[in-house]
């Protein structure tokens, strides 16, 4: 059986769900082209939105794209259309990051509709958590996600969790002195007061989260150094509970997957309760980012280290207008 076409206000409405997936710096760094003709959405990457000193191999931005295109496949299942998905359709066109089929009725199999409630709840917080720890069968749960999405993902033992947070801390060090580092960073970062004319991507002073007060939590500042009015410090939690999520490989359809891995795990986790944030900063080092990787798993390549825990929500950041994001044929 053939469902029936989708029309322009069903296909901005996946778009706009697409869209709400967490992305470095809150760039949205892609764009959608729908081919009615085909029943069909490609995902692009948007080459305007690279981070030259942050991301040189588009590995970041890899992995965004790939939280859009999991939200998109979500919102998809739940108005009961397979999304029928092929990444890097085009050899010869690298920015052509997949191509989803639309025109098909859901599988009775699918489970994605499930996550469907978690993506406008899905917030990233860079608040202070709990100490109360995420009980086993939560994080066996999350383990479970991953690998339904081709990636894996583990829990370090105490001895290396503190290794992590002193490479996390190392990678905050280096970022400081980097003067080209802080100025992109700074290009996606406001700190002054938000009206109508506030920007459409980026990070807002509202979603920076307090000041550590010890500066020991595995939680970016976004301020680099920059006054914030109104800005509380706090204490984070001494032991938090990180992930490190991973691939096989280390290419751009690893990166794909694993951008899908994620979203995954992150809507599973604001299913199950639990507030989360994603650190990248040492995973921004090439000289780092291979001291990340746990030597007892057998994870090849660490992709992002995710924040888990008990705690307030974070603020919604600015999204893209779907009009921005949204070409249709």
């Amino acid at each position: 059986m053939t469902a029936v076409s989708l029309d322009a206000n069903a296909i901005a409405a996946l778009v706009e769900e697409a869209g709400l997936a967490p992305s470095m710096h809150n760039a949205q760094p892609w764009a959608f082209r729908y081919r009615n003709d085909l029943g069909t959405m490609l995902l692009r990457g948007d080459s305007s939105r690279v981070m030259e000193k942050a991301d040189p191999r588009n590995r970041a931005l890899h992995l965004g794209c790939g939280a859009a295109l999991f939200n998109l496949r979500v919102a998809a299942a739940r108005i009961g259309r397979e999304p029928q998905t092929t990444l890097l359709p085009a050899p010869d066109d690298p920015w052509l990051l997949a191509e989803v089929r639309l025109d098909q009725p859901v599988r009775r199999d699918d489970d994605l509709a499930v996550l469907h409630p978690a993506i406008r709840r899905r917030h990233t917080s860079r608040f202070p958590f709990t100490d109360e720890r995420v009980p086993d069968a939560v994080l066996d749960g999350l383990r479970a996600a991953a690998r339904l999405e081709g990636a894996r993902l583990h829990i370090p033992e105490a001895w290396h969790l503190q290794e992590l947070l002193s490479l996390v801390h190392d990678a905050e060090s280096r970022e400081a002195l980097d003067a080209e580092v802080r100025e992109e960073l700074a290009h996606w970062t406001f700190t002054g007061s938000e009206d109508a004319m506030a920007p459409k991507q980026g990070i807002p002073a509202r979603a920076f989260g307090p000041r550590q007060y010890d500066v020991t939590a595995p939680v970016r500042d976004f301020a680099l150094g920059r006054a914030v009015p109104g800005r509380d410090t706090a204490a984070f939690e001494k032991h938090p509970c990180l992930a490190l999520l991973g691939t096989a490989g280390d290419e751009p359809e690893d990166w794909l997957l694993a951008g899908q891995a994620m979203e995954r795990v992150l809507l599973q986790a604001t299913l199950d309760g639990l507030a989360c944030s994603l650190t990248s900063q040492a995973l921004e080092w090439p000289e780092l980012r291979w001291a990340v990787r746990d030597p007892i798993s057998t994870m090849g390549h660490v992709q992002m280290v995710i924040r888990l825990g008990y705690g307030p929500a974070g603020p919604p950041t600015p999204r893209r207008p779907v009009s921005d994001v949204l070409e249709i044929a």
